[in-house]
């Protein structure tokens, strides 16, 4: 239950009381399009999603406040349910931390709901598993509407041969082939899950969940089934790029537009609200 001050008014986003540190989790909504990735950049001039939060947090807190998040997501990358947490020096009530800090981000970045959490909850290191939808939209015009919200392709897409290739991928692999040249993570060997490819009218959705994700992972499993999907190579060649474990053996990085973070699984003791599995227009 959300702890107030017993003297801070009803509905009030500036009453505060001196506890510190006081711990919180927020999920955060955005589309990535106008930003270089969640993470503050060193290059200055550079804007990240995580500076905006921090920003708009900092004058609700009156303080600087620093966020960790559940998966960091790259450029051009959105999200329906991407968790932080962060502690703040003191404490505000559920209203000023969702409406409050919404009044100060941009359109495209609006936190969804806050709650206060023990101090032993972590955003990132919590976190059984993610998830995250791959949008593509094919039709042989590209579209006016959302054109950095899915990926497009003008060209038909098989889906049996897409749903075969993607089996191959579930369970615990090493995804060297599958992950950027450039990742920094000290192991290829990850476990995916569950790894659905459905139809919905002009719009195929690649739905994968993992305990975690590799640089640029779900972006390599979208162009080599995007590949296999349009007859250009068979199933089977999503197991030969596995078993490769070389990345120069994986085809093209599909685009970042079409991919959301969409779902974090914690431990129930944190009592968090569940995701609606967005985004919104696939509802």
């Amino acid at each position: 239950m959300q702890e107030t001050s017993s003297s801070e008014p009803k509905g009030s986003t500036t009453g505060a009381i001196s506890i510190a540190p006081y711990r919180y989790a927020l999920c955060v909504e955005y589309s990535g399009a106008a930003y270089r990735g969640w993470q503050i950049q060193k290059e200055g001039g550079v804007t990240s999603i995580q500076e905006e939060v921090e920003k708009a947090l900092s004058k609700i807190a009156n303080s600087d406040v620093s966020v960790v998040c559940a998966g960091r997501t790259d450029a051009g990358v959105n999200a329906t349910y991407q968790i932080i947490h962060f502690d703040s020096p003191v404490q505000r009530n559920e209203r000023a931390w969702i409406m409050g800090t919404n009044t100060h981000l941009p359109d495209d970045i609006a936190i969804q709901w806050a709650k206060h959490v023990p101090e032993s909850f972590h955003a990132r290191f919590s976190a059984l598993e993610r998830r995250y939808r791959y949008v593509i939209y094919c039709n042989p015009v590209k579209p006016a509407i959302l054109p950095r919200g899915i990926t497009w392709t003008y060209k038909p897409l098989d889906i049996k041969r897409m749903q075969q290739a993607a089996e191959y991928l579930v369970g615990e692999h090493d995804f060297t082939s599958y992950r950027a040249v450039a990742c920094q993570a000290h192991s290829p060997v990850r476990t995916v899950k569950q790894l659905d490819v459905y139809q919905s009218g002009s719009l195929i959705i690649l739905d994968v969940r993992a305990n975690a994700f590799l640089h640029h992972m779900i972006r390599n499993f979208a162009g080599v089934l995007m590949t296999i999907g349009c007859g250009e190579a068979e199933p089977v060649w999503a197991k030969e790029v596995l078993e490769a474990k070389d990345r120069r053996q994986g085809g093209v990085t599909a685009p970042p537009y079409g991919l959301y973070f969409v779902d974090a699984k914690y431990p129930e003791e944190f009592e968090l609200p569940k995701s609606q599995l967005g985004p919104f227009f696939l509802a």
